[in-house]
This record gives structure tokens, sequence and C-alpha cells, in this order.
């Protein structure tokens, strides 16, 4: 990761966050009704994507639908095919690995290439 990166994403991972859920854990896709979440997806208000809309946000780590969530950003998945990056956050003493990571995004970044920015990788560079 080059330098410019590697400090954009320090200042976003460990980042305490709060986050709308607009597609709770067991909600389907607005647009693609066969696409159920297993988990809670949403967004930060105020801060915008590479997509100009808010920055979407899988929460990690809560096993029931919630409308609000505060935690901190752990990951980023940075999609190479997209112009979006997908940030996962989960309760402040949460971590998972990027495998855990994979596993529990695939129902939608199977779709897409990527890599995992990942929190504790970063702290070792």
């Amino acid at each position: 990761m080059d330098e410019k990166n590697q400090t954009l994403y320090s200042t976003i991972l460990g980042k305490e966050v709060q986050v709308v859920i607009d597609r709770p854990m067991g909600s389907a896709h607005p647009n693609y009704p066969n696409l159920i979440y297993p988990l809670n997806y949403g967004y930060i208000p105020g801060v915008l994507g590479g997509d100009g809309e808010e920055q979407d946000c899988y929460i990690l780590g809560i096993d029931h639908p919630i409308s609000e969530f505060q935690g901190k950003v752990i990951a980023i998945i940075k999609r190479l095919d997209d112009i979006e990056e997908k940030w996962v956050v989960a309760k402040d003493d949460y971590l998972f690995s990027k495998e855990e990571i994979i596993n529990q995004t695939h129902f939608q970044e199977k779709y897409f290439k990527s890599d995992i920015i990942y929190y504790l990788n970063l702290l070792k560079d």
C-alpha cells in the first residue's frame, strides 16, 4: 500500500463511528429481493463514499436486527472493480480475522474483486 493510502486508511481504521442501519439483518436488498442480508448493514450520516452516497458499513458481532450502532472501524473492503469501499464496523472490544470478514460479507462481496485493509495489519506496518 502506498504511503498516501496508508495515511488515509490510518485515519479511518480504529475510528469510532455511528451507523444508521437501513438494511437490518434478515431484510432484502431493495433492488435485488433474493439478496437477504445475514448481517446488519447501514451507512454513516454525513460521510460520503466513493459513489457520492453516504459511506456504507457492514456491522459484525450483532446477531439480531438493529436500527443504529456505534462501534469501531476494524477493516475496509476496498473494491478493485468498483468505486465503492465498504467499512467493517464492530464493537470496540471485538476483532474479527480477515477470513471471518470475508465469510460474513461474502453474500454481497462475492460479486466484486477486493482487498481487505485490516486494522491490525496497518498497526504492524
